[in-house]
Parts: C-alpha cells; structure tokens; sequence
C-alpha cells in the first residue's frame, strides 16, 4: 500500500509517500513546497496546485495528516488551518481517504516516545526509510505520518473509519440483561 502522509503549513508544506510491501517500509519520495511570502489567497493557490502535481505524479491509495491542535496564536492556528483546508481538499479531489493522527501518536510510532524532539523523530524517519541524509523537518514530519498509518495496522484502521455511536449505560445494561434472559 501507497501512503502519502502530509505536514501542512502556510510557508513551507511538507509531504512524503511511504509503500509498504510485506513488513517492509520503502521510501517513494518526499518534499517540502516552498510557498514564499506572497498574499495568502496566492499562497494557497500556488499550494492547491503544487500539492496536486504531487497526488498526480505518486498516485498514493491514502493520505495521513497530524489532527487538529490548539495553538497558542489564533492567527497562525488559522493559518495552519487553511493550509490544512487546501490538504484535505486536494485528497478529496483525489479520492483518497483522509486519517488523522495526533502529534504524540506519531512521535510514540516512530521515535517509542510521545515527547520525542522533533530532530529524534527525523533522525528515526532517515533509520526506518534507510535514506542516506535526514530529511527537511516538515518532510520529515510528514513522512513520519505516512509511516505512523502503515504502522497502524487494518484492525486499527477499521476502528478508525467506522461510525462512532455513544452508547449509554443503562441502554448498554439493558442489552447485556435482555441477552442473559435468552
């Protein structure tokens, strides 16, 4: 399976496609689009199709992006979220399924610690992928979400995509009782 895992941002948008094939972990590709400092709107264009290309060119089964965090700075927050916007809309467009996964999940994947540095998490992502160099961080960052959903495994992946329901306690009790009765 293809993976394309993705670490969205505003000036420099990382991206990184991952195959695995039995147990093993190959490198397909990575790297950042470089944005500049330009109007928003351009920006985001210029990403829309850049990112595109990408898709195109490396034709991934599924994508993987870092979930949604509460940043300090609304602004950037915001930012980050328009670029992410940009991320799913380009995978959408694709028809690749979309997983998230948060920051610690990824860090605890790759590096074994949820509170890994992010130089740590490059320096595993160069060892796992046996590249010769580390990459750019945000390459890195997303080839580590590529890694951390081919990690994850099809039980995982099953849990991830199926409908989640609240079920109450009395009603769950209920159940249980109604089922002891037959």
């Amino acid at each position: 399976m293809r993976v394309l895992g993705v670490d969205p941002g505003t000036r420099r948008f990382g991206w990184g496609v991952v195959d695995k094939q039995g147990t093993r972990l190959i490198h397909v590709a990575h790297g950042v689009i470089a944005l500049g400092d330009g109007p928003l709107a351009e920006r985001l264009a210029m990403l829309h199709e850049r990112f595109t290309a990408v898709l195109a060119l490396h034709l991934p089964a599924q994508a993987s992006v870092e979930g949604m965090f509460f940043h300090k700075d609304a602004q950037a927050a915001a930012k980050l979220g328009h670029a992410r916007g940009v991320a799913l809309l380009v995978c959408a467009q694709g028809g690749l399924p979309v997983f998230e996964y948060a920051p610690a999940r990824v860090k605890r994947t790759v590096a074994a610690y949820g509170r890994a540095e992010k130089s740590q998490v490059a320096q595993m992502v160069r060892l796992l992928l046996a590249l010769d160099s580390v990459p750019a961080s945000d390459a890195a960052d997303a080839l580590a979400l590529a890694i951390t959903h081919l990690a994850a495994g099809p039980l995982s992946l099953a849990a991830l995509t199926a409908p989640r329901r609240r079920v109450r306690k009395n009603a769950l009790t209920a159940l249980i009782a109604k089922a002891a009765r037959k």
